[in-house]
């Protein structure tokens, strides 16, 4: 659990997560053209004045305890969610950057799996 590849691991996937965060609030990083139904997804979560800034919120607090090493397995399976439907976004609206998104999933997965320890006593019965 306290390997250098987890703890790589755990420190790129909260420095991503940080800045793209980040970047839903200060657009530093510019915004690549989307085909048409990523970008009306994209602003019908803005349109909502909430969804994308909750989500928002979510990366950056995820990102920060992953960074900090607080609360791992609980951040893990908060992002669990967000990193589902990254991908489906990808997968399905905007397949030309996916590649960033299997990262992150990938990387969500490994790190689930590496501290399944701690997810254990939630399959006992």
């Amino acid at each position: 659990m306290n390997s250098t590849f987890t703890s790589i691991m755990r420190i790129v996937l909260g420095l991503a997560l940080l800045v793209f965060g980040l970047n839903k609030f200060l657009n530093f990083i510019k915004m690549f053209e989307m085909p048409p139904a990523a970008a009306n997804f994209m602003e019908s979560l803005e349109t909502t004045g909430y969804v994308f800034y909750i989500v928002a919120i979510i990366e950056i607090s995820v990102g920060l305890m992953l960074l900090f090493k607080k609360w791992v397995p609980f951040a893990l399976v908060l992002l669990a969610p967000l990193t589902v439907n990254i991908l489906l976004f990808h997968l399905f609206l905007d397949v030309s950057d996916i590649a960033v998104a299997i990262v992150i999933f990938t990387f969500n997965v490994i790190l689930i799996y590496k501290y399944w320890k701690a997810y254990r006593p939630l399959f006992q019965y």
